[in-house]
């Protein structure tokens, strides 16, 4: 259920509601809007009776949600969600682009990399410091010595850095370095995981797992906002499916989907979901046009000697190219690169 409170609402009218439901032994979750507050609530096996907080001061409305994916459902908030990531606005009406390397390998490296896309437009740094790999024999990232040149580079590029959390013993190491948490398609319905993102205090890029449904992806999303991280965005990475000319498949379907079932902001990477570089500026194109606020794009100083991923990454110059053409698409769906 959701409780929209009037426009004119006192602080004091909102608590009593929160403390209402708490209550009813269920927990409350207020969301912020432009207009007004609305209390989401979790907790109950049936159907609650709007009737205990319509009679409530400061109450306009109390409205059964349809979705099982609450919290994240534009039934319950209908703008956009815009995560504030130190300054730099992920979702809304600009448009973000994220790029790096599929793993940090040195410091020149990622440093090459990081003054390479921040020349290029990006605002935020991607950048594996912990890899998961299909076989336990190749490279599986720098660890915290990785996580220290992500936040080297941030210091000397001021991008912000975007890194992926595996464990969740990892978890207090990676936020003391990274600006959003970064959890990867294996890990999508890892739900410690997730559960624990909900304490984390950091923006969380959740990618879609490559044989979910998007449906199956919002209730991992609602794992993280029903532990208290409202700071959520999607990535859509591309989908197993029958096709073995490509990586994966990319779902461009699913970003006007997100987009009318939900506020959080809706992210598209182009260079997983069809793993071959020449195509890569292709669907970050499309991404763009479908409606994405985002693209993350795989860019290394020499793709061809890349220890991940090398296949599908850009170089420098193929990535400025891109830009070029993001700007292009951006300007005309009248949206700014943020």
């Amino acid at each position: 259920m959701l409780v929209v409170m009037k426009p004119q609402a006192t602080q004091a009218q909102i608590d009593a509601v929160l403390e209402k439901i708490r209550g009813l032994g269920l927990s409350p979750h207020a969301i912020p809007g432009a207009q007004r507050v609305a209390i989401g609530i979790t907790g109950n096996k049936g159907a609650l009776d709007g009737g205990l907080f319509v009679a409530m001061p400061g109450v306009a409305d109390a409205i059964r949600v349809s979705q099982p994916f609450k919290l994240v459902s534009r039934e319950v908030k209908e703008e956009d969600t815009v995560i504030d990531v130190g300054g730099v606005p992920l979702g809304g009406p600009a448009l973000v682009v994220m790029a790096g390397p599929c793993s940090v390998e040195s410091k020149e490296q990622i440093l090459e990399a990081a003054e390479g896309v921040r020349a290029a437009g990006a605002r935020f740094l991607r950048g594996g410091a912990f890899k998961p790999r299909t076989s336990p024999y190749e490279f599986q990232g720098m660890g915290e010595e990785g996580l220290k040149l992500l936040a080297l580079a941030r210091e000397r590029t001021g991008l912000k850095v975007v890194t992926e959390v595996m464990d969740p013993d990892d978890l207090p190491m990676c936020v003391e370095y990274a600006d959003v948490l970064q959890i990867g398609a294996r890990n999508m319905q890892n739900f410690s995981l997730l559960k624990r993102l909900g304490g984390a205090g950091k923006p969380v890029l959740l990618k879609r797992g490559p044989s979910a449904t998007i449906r199956e992806w919002l209730m991992a999303a609602e794992y993280v906002l029903a532990h208290g991280n409202y700071q959520v965005a999607l990535c859509e990475r591309g989908i197993r499916t029958y096709e073995t000319m490509t990586r994966n498949t990319l779902d461009l379907n699913a970003v006007p989907v997100l987009k009318s079932l939900t506020h959080l902001p809706v992210v598209v990477d182009p260079s997983h979901g069809i793993g071959l570089r020449r195509h890569v500026p292709a669907m970050a194109r499309a991404g763009i046009a479908a409606g994405a606020d985002a693209i993350i794009v795989e860019v290394h100083p020499q793709p061809e000697r890349a220890l991940s991923d090398g296949q599908q990454s850009l170089s420098i110059p193929e990535f400025a190219e891109l830009m070029g053409q993001v700007r292009i698409i951006a300007g005309a769906l009248g949206r700014p690169l943020s």
